[in-house]
This record gives C-alpha cells, sequence and structure tokens, in this order.
C-alpha cells in the first residue's frame, strides 16, 4: 500500500525546489569525461558506433606528430573539411614557413593561428568536451599525446530551411517561420533586431541528449529579475531527454495543474521580436520550430500579430470579434442547458413552443444531450487533426454533417442542440492560439455539469470560480489579467481589448516590469 501511495505521490505532487522528471542512468565511462583530453580516450568511447568516423595522418615538422579528425557523417559539410583541414595540413603544408618549427608542444597554436584558415576554431581540454563537439556536429582535430585539440564549426546537415508556419497564418505581414536549425532561427530574429543590446545565451539541457538552445531578451528593456528567474528554473531542470520545447514548458511554468497556458509560443520571427521588445524572454530549442515566450498574461492570447499590420480600425474589430468568440464557446452550451432546463419562464413563448417541438421524442435530458454531442465534436476534431491533411478536412465536414443529420432524425438530439454545438465549434475556432483553445475546450464540460444541476445559478459558481483562479494565476510573478487586474488604465487603453494607432503608442505597454517604458523618441 505504501509503494503505491509512494508512486501516486510521485506523479501528481511536483517538487518544490526542483522539477525533475526522472533520474539519468549512470555510465560507465562517466568518470572518463572529466579527464585530460586524449585522442584515443574518445576513439574508443565512440568506436562502437559507425557513423562516426575517424581520419588518421601525420604532421612532419621537427618531430612526426600523429593526427586524428574525429565527425559524425551525415552531420558535417565534408567540402569544409577537405578545403579547409585535410587539404592544409596534408598538401598545402608543404614548403610553409611555419611547418619547421612545429613540436607536439606547439602544434595546436601553430596550426590554429598560422596554418589553418576558417572562422569557427576553438580550443578543448577535456574528454567530455571533445566528444559534445563531435556529437554536435563539429569537426575534432587531436594531435597525438597533447592535451589540447581544435573543434573546427564544419556543421552541415540537412535542414528545412525557412517556410510559412501552417498554424500562424495571417494575410498580412512577414512569411518566413523558424524551422529545426537553431541557427538558422537566432539569424531571422537577429535580422529583425540589429542592436547590440539583443542577448543570445546558448545552454545545454539534457544528460543524454544534451540539447542546444539559447535565451534571448533585450537588455535594458526585459526585467531583470525575470531574466534572471528564467536561468534559475532552467537550471533546476534534471532530464535525460530535450526532444522539444514542450519538455521545458511543462516544466518551468508557474501551476502546472491549471487548465491555462502560462507560456506562450510562436514559429514567426516577427512576433518574437515583438515580444522581445515589450520586455519578454524568448526560449529557442534547437531541432524544433517552437519558441517559448514568457511571461504571458491571458489577453496575449486573443490578440494576434496581424493586427500590428492592420489599421487600428480593423484591429479593434477583429479583437472583438476574438473575444466574443471565446464567450460564446465557453458559454454557450451550458447557458442553453441551464435555459431548456431551469428557466424556461425567461424564453419568449413562441420560442420556447418551437424549442419544445424539437425536444419532443428526445430520451435524454439537456445534459446528457449536450455532452454526448460535446464529445462527438471533441472526437470529430481530433480525427480530422491526425488524419492526413486531404482525409482530414472530408472527415470533418462529412462526419459533422452525416452524423447531426442522422442523430436528428433518429430522434436523439434536438435540431437546437445541434445549432448551438456548431456555434460553439465554430467560435472556438475564432480563438486564434491553439493553447487558449485547448483550455476553453477543457473548461466547457464542467460549466455544463453546474448548468445542468443548478441553472444560471451554476454558471454563475462556474464564473466565479473561473475568475478566482485566474486572479491568483501568476506567470513568472506577472498578474495573469494584468492589466485588467491590477488595472492599468495605459496599458488597458492602449494595446489589450482595443489597439491604439502607431502614432499614439509612445510607451511600452507596462504590462510587465520593464525597464525602459519608452518605445519612441519625441520628434
Amino acid at each position: 500500500m505504501r509503494s503505491w501511495l509512494k508512486m501516486i505521490k510521485e506523479l501528481t505532487i511536483r517538487p518544490k525546489g526542483e522539477q525533475k522528471i526522472r533520474k539519468s542512468p549512470s555510465y560507465s565511462f562517466d568518470e572518463e569525461l572529466n579527464d585530460p583530453l586524449s585522442g584515443q580516450t574518445v576513439r574508443t568511447i565512440l568506436s562502437k558506433s559507425n557513423d562516426i568516423v575517424f581520419r588518421e595522418f601525420f604532421l612532419q615538422g621537427k618531430e612526426r606528430i600523429p593526427c586524428l579528425l574525429a565527425a559524425v557523417d551525415g552531420m558535417v559539410d565534408k567540402n569544409q573539411l577537405d578545403q579547409f583541414i585535410l587539404k592544409p595540413l596534408m598538401v598545402d603544408l608543404a614548403g610553409h614557413p611555419e611547418v619547421a618549427q612545429l613540436t607536439l608542444a606547439n602544434v595546436v597554436d601553430k596550426t590554429l593561428q598560422t596554418i589553418l584558415p576558417g572562422l569557427e576554431f576553438k580550443k578543448v581540454f577535456k574528454v567530455g568536451e571533445a566528444i559534445d563537439a563531435i556529437l554536435s556536429g563539429d569537426a575534432v582535430i587531436f594531435f597525438g599525446e597533447s592535451k589540447e585539440a581544435l573543434v573546427f564549426g564544419a556543421r552541415g546537415w540537412a535542414n528545412r530551411g525557412v517556410a510559412e508556419p501552417i498554424t500562424e497564418s495571417i494575410v498580412k505581414g512577414p512569411r518566413e517561420g523558424f524551422s529545426e536549425t537553431l541557427r538558422i532561427n537566432t539569424s531571422l530574429l537577429r535580422r529583425k533586431i540589429k542592436h547590440p543590446s539583443l542577448r543570445i545565451i546558448s545552454l545545454k539541457l539534457g544528460d543524454l541528449t544534451k540539447t542546444d538552445l539559447v535565451v534571448t531578451y533585450i537588455e535594458k528593456v526585459a526585467s531583470p529579475d525575470i531574466v534572471s528567474e528564467v536561468f534559475r528554473r532552467l537550471s533546476t531542470i534534471k532530464i535525460d531527454s530535450m526532444l522539444g520545447s514542450g519538455y521545458i514548458e511543462e516544466m518551468i511554468q508557474d501551476n502546472p495543474y491549471s487548465p491555462f497556458p502560462q507560456i506562450s509560443f510562436t514559429e514567426r520571427p516577427d512576433i518574437l521580436a515583438g515580444k522581445l521588445l515589450e520586455g519578454k524572454v524568448g526560449i529557442i530549442v534547437d531541432g524544433t520550430p517552437i519558441v517559448l515566450m514568457v511571461p504571458v498574461i491571458l489577453t496575449q492570447f486573443l490578440n494576434v500579430n496581424e493586427d500590428y499590420y492592420q489599421r487600428a480600425m480593423v484591429a479593434i474589430l477583429s479583437r472583438s470579434i476574438r473575444y466574443i468568440g471565446a464567450f460564446i464557446a465557453i458559454l454557450a452550451p451550458s447557458i442553453y442547458i441551464a435555459v431548456t432546463t431551469f428557466h424556461q419562464e425567461i424564453i419568449p413563448t413562441d420560442l420556447l413552443m418551437s424549442i419544445s417541438a424539437g425536444r419532443q421524442g428526445v430520451p435524454v435530458p439537456a445534459l446528457l444531450e449536450a455532452l454526448i454531442m460535446t464529445i462527438v465534436l471533441e472526437i470529430l476534431q481530433e480525427a480530422g487533426l491526425r488524419l492526413p491533411k486531404p482525409i482530414g478536412s472530408t472527415i470533418g465536414i462529412v462526419g459533422a454533417l452525416v452524423i447531426g443529420d442522422a442523430a436528428v432524425k433518429a430522434g436523439l438530439v434536438s435540431p437546437l442542440m445541434v445549432i448551438i454545438i456548431s456555434l460553439t465549434a465554430i467560435a472556438s475556432y475564432a480563438i486564434p492560439t491553439f493553447d487558449l483553445g485547448l483550455a476553453v475546450r477543457l473548461i466547457r464540460f464542467p460549466f455544463m455539469i453546474l448548468a445542468g444541476i443548478l441553472g444560471f445559478f451554476g454558471v454563475s459558481v462556474g464564473l466565479y470560480i473561473l475568475l478566482i483562479h485566474l486572479l491568483k494565476l501568476r506567470s513568472f510573478g506577472v498578474p495573469y489579467l494584468s492589466p485588467i487586474a491590477p488595472l492599468r488604465i495605459r496599458a488597458l487603453l492602449q494595446d489589450t481589448f482595443v489597439r491604439a494607432p502607431w502614432w499614439a503608442l509612445k510607451r511600452r505597454p507596462q504590462l510587465i516590469d520593464v525597464e525602459n517604458l519608452q518605445s519612441k523618441k519625441k520628434p
């Protein structure tokens, strides 16, 4: 019994101060990774993998120096290795004035300073550093028994390149999106913000995967407290694998049991640049186009970047439609259940007669009817999302039409219920952020249950509970309902429910504590 309780506790209660998923396994060569550098030790550790290639050759100076080049086949650019390493050392070295002075003691410095061309060279001194460089896609040159080695940046694997994100399509604005390659993503961001205050700090996470990631922010705009908190939370992550940004998102969020997202994501460089200019911090993970941004507020998930490319009046109209859509997506089924079950007196007589005629013969109460139809809608949405695109769109349209029509004709559901659920589905599609859409789909069910049990009183109780939860929720210490609570009039009127014209945006929206509030200088 105690073992079962211990297992349930480990799965449900997150430890304080350290976010840990599981312990990493121990390896027999862990102690060797911190040993002084040795090419033969590295070769012994990596030689069992067929994709790692080793090339031996000699340098003839004052001493005959054996050299070893190690790289991962498929992760390096072979043309760069041939042109900038093997050819200079094996062919062009004859007659070089420095060759006569080469010894094992000075071969690393002489090679780095006067012999090899190339931009990305650095020294390593530990076995673990050399192995990390090789497995990350660099080439490493070992010189005999020297305790130093040279790392040459020759990464050249295939990548998807820059394309328009599918999940964040827009009508007016840039079309480029992040890819799975970290340096391509940082270069796209650097093209947007050409200022020395843009900080891009590299880290590694995952004891086995050694995943590269960068934390990016704008110094003197982002709050130092938020920046330090991001680094603190990332440093507490102890995990053996880091295969995507979703791992980080779940382990650094404030409240893991809240249905609402506390970290936003994007695939667009312009969105990330805009959020950094507001004082936020970005986390870019190698191997995924999904970039995380912290901290976030609730209204941010209902605004899209295209609002800033449109005229102010058009942006205000679009935002209003999204807020109305979110309200309908949450409350439409529960209001219908409450009205038809408990509060028929507020319905006009003609409409009440029409509803009663439609519900004649329906064998289940309105609550169960709504739950069944909502679950069917969720199944259709999930099926359409997971199937290939040509089949998925067909399943979603044909499935909804066939099932809805058949259910009405069979007398299992009323026609008005089909209309309500369809309206709810359409309204939920107006929510631009996928994570917030999932949260709305989740909280819709308790609202329906409360409406079926207590009517409008139950809906009111649900709204109070939801409001209390949102007031308590924080994202890296920032109130989730800012600038509504705490109230900040300037931010509320500037860029929340409405978007002021660009000529009126003279200060950054103070949704979070930023150091430099001035967004543009006075003419």
